[in-house]
């Protein structure tokens, strides 16, 4: 099995070497380097090189060599430290090199030196085929409210019994969250959730890779539903006991420090976002916490989707926050691709002047798109052929998603308010794919001064209790902190992408990572329609245009329910509570021309009667379904239709084939049809 050990290049007794000068730069050498350096770390260069230097370095006679006298020579002139393969080749190792990844190499060398000067030189060697500056990955900027666990005034009706449950209107909301008069929230501005819980609350078979900051994996809400690496967890201390390449990797993968302990409260700079972010995902269900989207049923038992961390952000101990670059990235990601993860969860990005199109980012970040294209390419789930990759859409408030999210085969989330309207800071236009509740905090301004927040509006998730709160400067003191952003959005959609899958798995469906991309885009609710006039700005004062979004938000604003009808193949049909509709059953068939009787024994259980108020005069009136709703909520009908014929066939009978339709009815107190998928 091919693997490739480090090398200290400056220990090493000094081989004779070609004293021949450099290769000037030329305008081939230049075409090498990928990436301004910018943001580059200092004493690091990504190397891309021939299959004739990967033999060399692993033939090396000295471990502290490279194998090739003129990689040797410049290794020496800039006092390199070390020479290391980027991509752990231990697991999957032909797959991995019949797609070149075995050719990627970081060198560290003497932070002292012009790093651009370093790149200039090593490009000019034959056996170097790119150079890429290892450049700094920014760090999603949040700001966190501290909320203790109270027994909520809202309304008790709750389908687990977590007490926190009420305050997660991004789950189901009821229009009744105290936003002090700004901008009020709107009943059923929510991603339908409760409804979804009805059909599978998650499946331990469902893995989720959070790329961020460390999980707090003791987290009260979070502990049962971790991704736990059994082998690593009851082995000893510094073996790879499971023999994967990776050592002590329990809950997940450190890109940063590139070992497998996570870490969530190294200093000042962690904020809990990435404990916050798997919360939405997956905190355990009904066991008096919090919920998440794919959390199980609870107590305590891990029946949830699995949490993996991927850990890309730390802090130093004075504040100072770490990244492992864009190789730390890519370790993180090929790690989720070689341990089981089916869903990349990823709320952050660069910055939107970083890349421009989608030719940009795959070469000035080539070597975290080869794992991305890596991951997507594998299948870490049974009830899916590949794998799917989820990003938010970025908090720049900018008329376009931040890349690696804008990148096409990649799911971009926008971000909405308990209002159901653009947040204030979300991206949208080029790139964004479907929008989410991200939440937003209100600033009560006097004069030109924050005066105080309102924060009832954000999104309600886990967090670690012994950060430090930026507003307080002390301990949050509380495992539940209300944050914003699309960095919230996203999590949302990858916890509906979580309940697909484990509806899927419970239920022997199998689809493609293409399938679940247009399951995730098409089951929406329209937010077009919405944007007229303007909203206050929560963060800056002032007022948004609405109608700068129209048609840029993505496809919609996503349903965890409609995700669930569209895998089990139910047409949804949207009412509004007191308005009677008609349903063309016809009109949802085939080309809508079929020609098919609808008879007037169709199928409107007690339950779903009772659940949405269907009022009794319901009936099938020239080939429609007519009925009129009176509470909001869901449910399905079943109606029965001949196919060739005007009755069913049988017995001393000639006739047409029963069909059965099931029909999902979306019945909401504010429930526009023109833009609904």
């Amino acid at each position: 099995m091919f693997a490739l050990a480090s090398f200290a290049a400056v220990s090493c007794v000094t081989d004779p070497v070609d004293e021949s000068p450099v290769a000037s730069v030329d305008n081939l050498v230049a075409k090498k380097i990928l990436n301004s350096a910018d943001s580059a770390i200092d004493g690091e260069l990504i190397l891309y090189v021939s299959d004739e230097a990967v033999e060399q370095f692993a033939a090396a006679q000295c471990a502290t060599r490279s194998g090739n006298v003129e990689f040797d020579a410049l290794a020496d002139e800039f006092g390199a430290a070390s020479i290391e393969q980027v991509f752990n080749m231990t697991v999957d190792t032909e797959r991995k090199m019949a797609a070149g990844l075995h050719r990627w190499f970081v060198v560290k060398f003497d932070e002292g030196s012009n790093v651009e000067a370093v790149a200039r030189k090593f490009a000019s060697l034959d056996v170097v085929k790119r150079v890429q500056f290892n450049s700094q990955v920014e760090k999603p900027e949040v700001q966190a409210f501290p909320v203790q666990p109270v027994a909520s005034t809202r309304a008790t009706d709750m389908p687990f019994n977590d007490e926190m449950l009420p305050l997660q209107w991004h789950y189901d909301n009821r229009g009744d969250v105290d936003l002090n008069g700004l901008n009020e929230p709107v009943a059923d501005a929510d991603i339908n959730l409760f409804e979804a819980w009805k059909y599978t609350t998650g499946n331990p078979q469902v893995v989720v890779a959070v790329v961020d900051e460390g999980v707090y994996y003791d987290h009260p809400d979070l502990a049962a539903n971790m991704w736990v690496n059994e082998a690593e967890l009851t082995g000893a201390e510094g073996v790879d006991d499971d023999g994967n390449g990776y050592v002590d990797d329990v809950y997940g993968w450190n890109g940063v420090t590139n070992t497998g302990k996570i870490t969530w409260n190294a200093g000042p700079a962690d904020s809990g976002h990435g404990t916050h972010v798997a919360g939405t995902v997956a905190a355990v269900n009904n066991n008096g916490g919090l919920a998440g989207v794919a959390g199980g049923s609870g107590p305590g038992t891990g029946t949830g989707a699995r949490i993996m961390s991927c850990q890309t952000f730390s802090s130093s101990p004075d504040g100072n926050v770490l990244t492992g670059g864009v190789v730390g990235n890519a370790r993180a990601v090929m790690y989720a691709a070689d341990n089981g993860a089916s869903i990349l969860q990823n709320s952050w990005g660069y910055g939107v002047e970083d890349s421009a199109t989608d030719a940009d980012y795959t070469n000035y970040w080539s070597v975290e798109y080869e794992a991305f294209k890596y991951f997507r390419a594998a299948s870490g789930c049974s009830a899916m052929d590949g794998n799917v990759i989820i990003f938010a859409a970025g908090n720049d408030g900018q008329p376009m998603a931040s890349y690696p999210g804008a990148y096409n085969e990649f799911l971009a989330v926008t971000a909405t308010g308990p209002d159901g309207l653009p947040a204030w800071y979300t991206n949208y236009n080029s790139g964004c794919n479907v929008a989410a509740p991200g939440g937003e905090f209100y600033t009560i301004w006097r004069g030109n001064k924050a005066d105080s927040y309102w924060m009832d509006g954000c999104v309600l998730s886990s967090v670690p209790a012994e950060i430090i709160d930026e507003l307080s400067g002390a301990p949050y003191g509380t495992p539940y902190a209300y944050m914003q952003g699309t960095s919230m959005a996203c999590p949302h959609v990858s916890g509906i992408a979580a309940l697909v899958l484990s509806y899927a798995i419970e239920n022997n469906i199998k689809l493609t990572n293409a399938e679940l991309y247009e399951i995730l885009t098409t089951s929406v609710n329209d937010l077009d329609s919405k944007l007229k006039g303007s909203k206050v700005n929560g963060g800056y004062g002032g007022q948004m245009n609405l109608s700068s979004y129209k048609g840029k938000m993505g496809t919609g604003s996503i349903d965890a329910f409609r995700a669930i009808m569209n895998v089990r193949g139910t047409t949804c049909v949207a009412a509004v509570v007191g308005e009677e509709i008609e349903i063309d059953v016809n009109a949802l068939l085939g080309d809508g021309n079929l020609g098919m009787k609808v008879l007037k024994d169709y199928v409107i259980s007690d339950d779903v009667r009772q659940r949405l108020g269907i009022k009794p005069d319901d009936t099938v009136f020239s080939n429609k379904l007519i009925l009129t709703t009176t509470k909001p909520g869901c449910g399905t009908i079943k109606v029965n239709l001949v196919a060739g014929g005007s009755h069913v066939g049988g017995g001393q009978t000639m006739g047409g084939m029963l069909i059965e339709k099931e029909i999902a009815i979306i019945s909401r107190v504010n429930n526009n049809t023109a833009g609904w998928l």
